[in-house]
């Protein structure tokens, strides 16, 4: 019932125009509802906006938190991704969701990196902060580094795993900037957001282990669907990031606390690739 009755609210919302900040944006009259808390899509090589609903409303990332996590490790350590991982028993128990690692594992921070985004698992986003940073804090900060660097205003990190934390939020059209940022200028982030499985592999030739992604968006036959990443917290609610390619352009779509993102992602990209055929 609640679900039913917030997306009447939305739709008579989206019907009128909505507020933002002290701005009032008149919607497209094709313009697809949403349960979602806060949405923002965007066109990731123009950065042109086709879609928002509380696109600057602060929100839990949760896992979309990795996101940034996997872009520092690309843009601020790529000459260490193939050095061994450090793993700590504070990030091999790091729950809920994991990726298997244990003290000792021969792996490498790039397929723990791989691993991490696939399965979403946070005891790999702490040992990687870890490993690279020497803290979760100090790695938390160069987090924050890179999102004033691309563009996210509004946007703090205090752990890279998403998990609710005081003072660790973001805004819907942050996320979008920051995911797009990866799409456009990171091949390695663009390979590693579109895995619907993977073998991590380890550097002592043992056998490796298949993770499958958590992301049903990519796994659902959606045209171009190419990434990006899921994420949920009690506190969050269900988030996701997609993105799909289409006569060459990007799209990203940033959903918070969204039950419906499964249908809601789809419907949405699609108004957004109509908007980029009709140049409005």
């Amino acid at each position: 019932m609640f679900s039913i009755l917030k997306r009447i609210m939305l739709t008579t919302v989206i019907a009128v125009g909505f507020m933002i900040g002290s701005m009032t944006v008149t919607a497209q009259a094709d313009m697809p509802p949403t349960i979602a808390e806060s949405a923002c899509m965007i066109d990731v090589d123009t950065g042109k906006v086709l879609y928002q609903v509380y696109p600057t409303k602060w929100v839990h990332p949760a896992s979309t938190t990795k996101i940034v996590t996997l872009i520092t490790a690309l843009d601020q350590y790529k000459d260490k991704l193939d050095q061994p991982l450090q793993i700590s028993w504070e990030a091999a128990n790091t729950e809920p969701s994991c990726l298997g690692i244990a003290p000792g594992d021969p792996i490498s921070i790039r397929e723990a990196l791989r691993g991490m985004m696939v399965v979403s698992g946070n005891d790999a986003a702490v040992a990687v902060a870890q490993t690279l940073g020497g803290s979760v804090a100090g790695y938390a900060e160069k987090m924050n580094q890179e999102a004033v660097k691309m563009g996210a205003t509004h946007t703090n990190f205090v752990n890279p795993n998403g998990l609710t934390a005081a003072h660790h939020h973001t805004t819907a059209i942050d996320m979008a900037k920051m995911a797009a940022y990866g799409m456009k200028n990171f091949p390695e982030f663009r390979y590693i957001v579109g895995l619907k499985s993977y073998d991590v592999k380890y550097m002592d030739g043992r056998e490796p282990k298949h993770v499958t992604t958590t992301n049903h968006f990519l796994t659902s036959g959606y045209p171009g669907a190419n990434g990006v990443k899921t994420g949920f917290t009690n506190a969050a609610g269900e988030c996701l990031v997609a993105s799909a390619t289409r006569d060459g352009h990007t799209l990203v779509l940033v959903l918070y606390n969204d039950d419906n993102r499964w249908t809601d992602a789809p419907t949405i990209l699609d108004y957004g690739f109509r908007r980029l055929q009709t140049g409005k």
